[in-house]
């Protein structure tokens, strides 16, 4: 008998899906029989790489690119989106992650943050809302970090525009329910900065002393996406305790 996997032929779009972990979770999404639409901001090689490996694994994929901080335009993605087929799931993975605090944050900076980290998921959320099927299921997951639960001073813009990512997971989960369910997962130690920031005390603070493996969130991803619908509005945190010291 052929084996179906979990995530057979449902479409899903990952925001930030050509590098990094939104590249693994498009794979990882891809391996369950999943079709990925991915989106990009100025990666096109490495889209290009992702939807080869997409390919390869028997699945289809479809590149969009589109800058985020094109906030009037951005149902653009969507229109795209519902010319390849009905949508069952959004990752809002893309965000900018800059090492700013508070006495250097101008308001450029705040602003760039606030629009591609929380202002860009809300309007991508609500179209796809919108686009979908209401007889059917379908699952939104925004991709936190531990920051968003203990804002500190460091990363200011980043951090508040998570914080607030968090608490709209929440909101959405309420409104857009019993169809949609809407989670989040908050990660910590997945991948060293992209920003080549030090990582030589980062595991200090990690009460399970280790980097995560990358299947590790993949796995929760796929876990959150599949035909469970009794679960929303939930944060899991991918961390190693980091939260919670």
């Amino acid at each position: 008998m052929k084996n179906i996997k979990s995530l057979q032929n449902k479409n899903i779009l990952v925001t930030g899906a050509a590098r990094r972990i939104g590249q693994n979770i498009a794979i990882a999404l891809a391996e369950e029989g999943a079709n990925l639409i991915l989106h990009h901001g100025h990666s096109s090689s490495e889209a290009l790489a992702t939807q080869k490996a997409i390919e390869a694994l028997g699945q289809k994929a479809w590149i969009i690119q589109y800058d985020l901080l094109d906030l009037e335009n951005i149902n653009s993605i969507f229109k795209e989106a519902n010319n390849i087929g009905s949508l069952y799931g959004l990752i809002n993975n893309a965000s900018i992650f800059e090492p700013v605090d508070w006495d250097n944050c101008d308001l450029d900076t705040w602003n760039r943050h606030i629009a591609i980290n929380l202002t860009a998921p809300f309007l991508l959320s609500q179209s796809f809302a919108k686009s979908i099927n209401h007889k059917e299921q379908a699952k939104i997951i925004n991709i936190l970090d531990w920051r968003a639960l203990r804002p500190g001073y460091s990363h200011l813009p980043y951090t508040i525009s998570k914080a607030a990512l968090a608490a709209l997971t929440k909101s959405l989960a309420i409104s857009l329910a019993p169809n949609i369910a809407v989670n989040a997962v908050a990660l910590g130690a997945i991948l060293p900065p992209a920003d080549g920031g030090d990582i030589n005390n980062i595991l200090e603070f990690v009460p399970m002393k280790r980097w995560a493996n990358i299947r590790e969130v993949e796995e929760t991803i796929i876990f959150l996406m599949r035909e469970n619908s009794y679960i929303t509005g939930e944060i899991i945190h991918i961390d190693g305790g980091r939260h919670l010291v």
